[in-house]
């Protein structure tokens, strides 16, 4: 059974930074696409980073140059540094392995939904 516990969520202001975990099991974490993944009130849930197993990245428009997907293998586990947070970052934030396409964007997600991370950002 794929399951996913994500982590490190907060309450910020606008311009701080915040370091989300997700740890991984039931898959070959190391062959695994991984992505975030966000959903504000009201909202659908929408893409935000990626990383292949190769460790090759992709982002939404929207968290370029401000947001860092990474991943530690050894520990089964995806990390996404969040720096100069924005009131419209504020959200559930959850991962998930993916399919990737010939962009190395997510095309499929592979497991379950976890309980997610909140990350609340104040202006």
């Amino acid at each position: 059974q794929v399951q996913f516990v994500e982590s490190g969520g907060g309450s910020v202001q606008s311009g701080g930074s915040l370091r989300l975990s997700c740890a991984a099991s039931g898959i070959i974490f190391g062959a695994s696409a991984l992505a975030w993944y966000r959903q504000a009130p009201g909202k659908q849930r929408e893409f935000v980073a990626v990383i292949s197993y190769g460790g090759r990245t992709n982002y939404a428009d929207s968290v370029k140059g401000r947001f860092t997907i990474s991943r530690d293998n050894a520990r089964n586990t995806v990390y996404l540094q969040m720096n100069s947070l924005k009131p419209e970052d504020t959200a559930v934030y959850y991962c998930n392995a993916v399919l990737l396409n010939v962009n190395y964007m997510p095309r499929q997600t592979l497991g379950s939904w976890g309980q997610g991370t909140q990350v609340t950002v104040s202006s």
